[in-house]
């Protein structure tokens, strides 16, 4: 049986060696297998096969990596209950819960998204990336909310195009540790991964991808604040990242955040409430909501009672 591949294309935002650049970009790919898919003559520079890990990359270069799926990579369907939105022919709506890892990747073989999709909708393994399939968007493990997916290859490429094109309409609700410098706002800040700490994002100036997120103040408490926030780009992080800038971190971020719990929470207050679409075939956009779930439900009122 010939080995299967998953692809990935992305352009450089910063120079480096390629198999640096790689391991750095897409996070679940050691440094180790970089190398292995370069000698295996699996990796393209600007269209061209690059056979050497040390070649030097440059900002703005496309990079294309055809990664033979490892034998902890093979996708499981499990059946794990999901809370559905919306379904048809062409996509699948869900309401992520937090905790839950959107697809297969080191250190989660099992238990994601993805693996509980295939087990109710088997054909998706069709559509889209071979280790990703469907998926077209994500959120992070703790972030809750609402989430797309494409049932086959034509509603992969109609949603995708959308979301590269900046179409989709995305909001979502969080908590702030103290208050934003202005009720509503608009933060225009570069994005690019930390010289330091490489598995964090943060604001910087060279090496880097623009950023773009609007808020608007909802709720206002004496300590926090509760807002909507509408990112316009799709950074890693860009919400967590752009409130810290403005010195308003997001609730229980102990990475962007602060340390010290200013509630109890178990995760960090970020929900993607809102998302809205044009669905394959059509010429309006469609909005999917996702309520506000128990848990930071019952943050609300904790902060509700706090002087």
């Amino acid at each position: 049986m010939s080995p299967s591949f998953e692809k990935h294309v992305f352009e450089a935002a910063e120079a480096g060696r390629l198999d640096k650049l790689i391991s750095d970009t897409l996070r679940d790919v050691s440094r180790r297998r970089a190398q292995t898919a370069i000698l295996d003559g699996q990796v393209r520079l600007n269209g061209e096969i690059c056979l050497k890990a040390s070649t030097r990359v440059e900002p703005g270069d496309k990079v294309e990596i055809s990664l033979a799926l490892e034998r902890e990579d093979v996708l499981l369907a499990e059946n794990i209950p999901l809370n559905v939105i919306y379904v048809d022919e062409n996509v699948i709506v869900i309401n992520k819960n937090a905790g839950m890892v959107v697809h297969p990747g080191a250190g989660n073989p099992s238990g994601t998204l993805v693996n509980a999709l295939l087990y109710k909708w088997p054909e998706l393994r069709e559509a889209g990336e071979a280790g990703r399939p469907g998926i077209v968007h994500r959120l992070d493990k703790d972030t809750s909310g609402v989430l797309i997916v494409a049932r086959n290859n034509s509603s992969y490429k109609w949603l995708v195009r959308q979301f590269k094109s900046r179409k989709v309409i995305k909001k979502y609700l969080a908590l702030l540790d103290g208050h934003p410098p202005t009720p509503s706002g608009r933060i225009e800040a570069n994005i690019g991964r930390d010289d330091t700490h490489r598995q964090r994002m943060t604001v910087k100036y060279g090496q880097s991808r623009a950023a773009i997120s609007e808020y608007q103040t909802i709720q206002t408490y004496p300590r926090h604040t509760l807002v909507e926030v509408q990112p316009h780009t799709g950074r890693t992080h860009q919400i967590r990242v752009h409130m810290a800038f403005i010195q308003a971190p997001i609730t229980g971020d102990r990475v962007y955040g602060r340390r010290k719990l200013s509630v109890p929470i178990e995760r960090f207050f970020l929900h993607a409430n809102k998302l809205g679409i044009i669905l394959p075939g059509d010429k309006q956009i469609t909005e999917f909501v996702a309520p506000l779930p128990d848990d930071l439900k019952e943050i609300l009122k904790t902060v509700e009672k706090m002087n």
